[in-house]
């Protein structure tokens, strides 16, 4: 289906080379060729570009648009909020009713003792809130040495540089060292490729022994926090065991070390339980999120920490010197409390989990084609793994290109890496949504690998 445009494409791809710089793009090849594609319209879980195309848009954005394109009310909500009152800080005290609200909001859906939020503009924010509030905690009690933080190898928590030494994934540090010490990375708890010898219970044992060895090593009055995704997201959809979280909190309590999840990704529905911490039964200490809070209909992000640390920030009678400018911009909280009744009304996080299931168990079928090795996910967060071949598991190089052309010429959406393709629907993906998903994209694998 196609919709008329009056948009003038060419035009904007030249205005685009002259002036745009992408973020996470070959800059010379924009330069050359200019955007693939220049997106006009969203309704549902589609899209349209400027050429009046439609493409079924299945990563949400960037894991972002849970609640699917085109929901009025959101835009609604937002106007009222700017006619209102379209900006106030949250410094020195101040307030909005939006920022109030949903701080309760959060509190109330979080689970366990986290009841007590700091508003950021997104992820990597949150995720360098999260960081230096555990480092404050520590600092204000007397235990400067207390600053390492532990992370995960092909774990993502944001490109600003304290982020940035967190994330474990080698491609984002080219180019801008050194990067702040103090940052440890462990092995991830990825299945896939562990030790043909070891059973599930062997290998998280070597995972857990991995991180009690870091912490010996280093110095647990040296160690903050550990911060994790509770599945990695962007370094390819790694589904932990289901006893690896619990096993790693243990340790890091017995050893005074803090726990941040990083749920960016899987909050809000994403994984088919409202965060995906509960998919593991684990309690952080510290929570960061942003993304699904607003769906991606404007820039929110927060921080959530636990009674017991809020608690220890009441110490000191002083300043806590830590903001932004838009921390709690009232017309993001604004929308991120009717995005969240949105999700809620709908029960989106059980549409996650039963339409994952399905779209799941479709990919699945491709597991007859020599080149895809496995297919795993949680929820609406999946990922089709590709390799060389199924015996020796090696990976493929230079295939995202060739994949994201194959599956945009059938009208899909994807994120690919030499990896494979990942797949993160808005959350009210429906069967024959799925079933398109498939067809195109087992086309679009048989074109690249034959």
């Amino acid at each position: 289906m196609t919709v008329t445009t009056k948009v003038d494409t060419a035009r904007l791809k030249q205005l685009d080379i002259d002036h745009m710089l992408h973020p996470r793009t070959n800059l010379r090849q924009q330069a050359q060729g200019g955007p693939p594609m220049i997106f006009e319209k969203g309704d549902g879980v589609r899209v349209w570009d400027t050429d009046g195309k439609e493409y079924i848009e299945a990563f949400s954005g960037l894991w972002c648009v849970n609640v699917g394109w085109g929901r009025g009310e959101l835009a609604e909500v937002a106007k009222q909020q700017i006619e209102q009152l379209a900006y106030a800080p949250t410094f020195f005290g101040l307030a909005t009713p939006p920022a109030i609200e949903l701080a309760a909001k959060l509190a109330q859906i979080y689970p366990g003792p986290v009841n007590h939020f700091q508003f950021t503009s997104g992820g990597a924010e949150s995720n360098e809130t999260a960081m230096k509030i555990a480092r404050y905690y520590w600092s204000i009690q007397g235990k400067t040495d207390k600053i390492k933080i532990i992370s995960r190898m092909m774990g993502y928590h944001g490109i600003a540089m304290g982020a940035l030494s967190a994330t474990g994934m080698p491609a984002f540090w080219q180019h801008f060292g050194p990067r702040p010490a103090g940052f440890l990375h462990l092995s991830p708890p990825y299945a896939f490729r562990r030790a043909g010898d070891l059973d599930e219970d062997g290998f998280v044992q070597m995972l857990v022994d991995e991180l009690e060895q870091t912490i010996e090593e280093e110095g647990a009055e040296t160690i903050a926090a550990m911060i994790g995704e509770p599945i990695q997201g962007a370094g390819g959809v790694v589904v932990p065991p289901e006893r690896y979280w619990p096993a790693i909190k243990e340790v890091l309590d017995r050893n005074d070390i803090l726990l941040i999840a990083d749920e960016v990704i899987t909050g809000f529905g994403r994984t088919g339980s409202m965060f995906g911490v509960e998919q593991f039964s684990v309690q952080p200490d510290i929570v960061s999120i942003a993304k699904g809070v607003t769906s991606g209909y404007i820039p929110l992000g927060a921080v959530g920490v636990s009674d017991t640390i809020y608690e220890q920030m009441l110490e000191p009678d002083a300043m806590f010197m830590h903001g932004f400018t838009y921390s709690g911009h009232p017309v993001g909280c604004a929308v991120g409390l009717a995005n969240i009744d949105i999700i809620e009304r709908e029960n989106l996080p059980e549409n996650a989990r039963e339409q994952g299931a399905y779209l799941l168990s479709r990919l699945e079928e491709l597991l007859g084609h020599q080149n895809v090795g496995e297919v795993r996910g949680k929820g609406l967060m999946m990922i089709v793994e590709l390799v060389k071949d199924k015996q020796s598991r090696e990976p493929l190089t230079g295939i995202a290109g060739p994949l994201l052309a194959a599956t945009r010429k059938r009208g899909l959406i994807i994120s690919a890496t030499d990896m494979g393709v990942s797949l993160s629907p808005p959350l009210i993906l429906m069967k024959e949504d799925s079933d398109q998903i498939v067809d195109a994209l087992q086309g679009a694998i048989v074109e690249v690998f034959g």
